[in-house]
């Protein structure tokens, strides 16, 4: 998280929203460990990482559905999804994403 906060800072200075995905559940084998963070700014933009470059595309379209919605949403990824397979979670795990909005100072 630490690594993120010289950008969430940025983003909040050009006063964009900002989503946060969360890695927090694994079963199997996942490019990344458990808490492995992702944030997303309402442009788009995103920094970190949440299954090394798998499924990232697919999370930043949902972090904007939540930036929209203001509700967060828990997220699976894993090789029996479609939208895994076809985003490339080919590690032969599952993980759970928790996608929430920041709240806006």
């Amino acid at each position: 998280m630490r690594e993120l906060l010289p950008t969430l800072e940025r983003w909040r200075h050009e006063q964009k929203r900002i989503a946060l995905a969360t890695v927090v559940r694994i079963y199997g084998s996942a490019p990344l460990p458990l808490g492995s963070k992702m944030a997303i700014a309402s442009t788009g933009e995103m920094a970190g990482s949440v299954s090394g470059g798998c499924v990232e595309s697919a999370v930043v379209q949902e972090a904007l559905e939540v930036l929209r919605s203001g509700r967060p949403r828990l997220l699976t990824y894993g090789v029996a999804d479609e939208v895994a397979q076809s985003v490339g979670l080919a590690c032969g795990g599952v993980i759970e994403v928790f996608v929430e909005p920041l709240p806006e100072f």
